[in-house]
């Protein structure tokens, strides 16, 4: 991100006690074990108190597979041109999914990539639908139907506006990339 930050991570000694009280039932210590995100976020402390629970659901409770949940939030990430999205779910996904180089260079084109089988491909294409206009067409609602239950789907379209809004927030107060966290690709 080449940009001046506009609101930057917190540093430990500015946490107020709450937050640091969050974090440490979070498992996190000190200021390196959390993402920036999270020290952005710390700035605004009932703000991140009332969206942990929701974006704790869409990434670790939901009925997603780690594939399919990968692949949902690394394509809303690339629309929406997050730098910081993008890299740090690169980085879980190949960790936690097994995903590779070939699958993110899919993602960057889509849907239309052949790569996908086709319960990906639904879900691609909700993700791109969401994106676009903020539904999701009968024909992909039908696809969708053919691989994923009802829940997972709901899980799905959260997941998308869970991380759209993440994306904004990370793109608007240009959020840095942390230090460990290696870039992929190009925005």
């Amino acid at each position: 991100m080449n940009k001046e930050v506009r609101l930057g991570p917190l540093h430990e000694e500015e946490w107020d006690p709450e937050i640091r009280s969050l974090f440490e039932r979070m498992g996190y210590e000190t200021e390196d074990d959390l993402y920036n995100v999270l020290k952005t976020l710390a700035r605004h402390p009932k703000l991140l108190k009332r969206w942990l629970p929701f974006a704790n659901h869409v990434l670790f409770k939901s009925s997603l597979s780690p594939r399919v949940r990968e692949i949902v939030i690394l394509r809303i990430g690339w629309l929406c041109h997050s730098e910081y999205e993008w890299t740090q779910h690169v980085q879980i996904a190949t960790e936690e999914a097994g995903m590779n180089k070939s699958d993110f260079t899919a993602l960057e084109v889509g849907s239309a990539d052949p790569i996908w089988s086709d319960g990906e491909k639904a879900a691609l294409q909700l993700v791109e639908e969401l994106f676009a206009s903020k539904a999701v067409e009968d024909k992909t609602w039908k696809e969708l139907g053919r691989y994923f239950s009802e829940q997972q789907i709901m899980d799905m379209v959260a997941t998308v506006g869970n991380y759209t809004m993440v994306s904004m927030m990370l793109n608007t107060f240009r959020v840095p990339l942390d230090d460990w966290l290696e870039r992929y690709g190009t925005f």
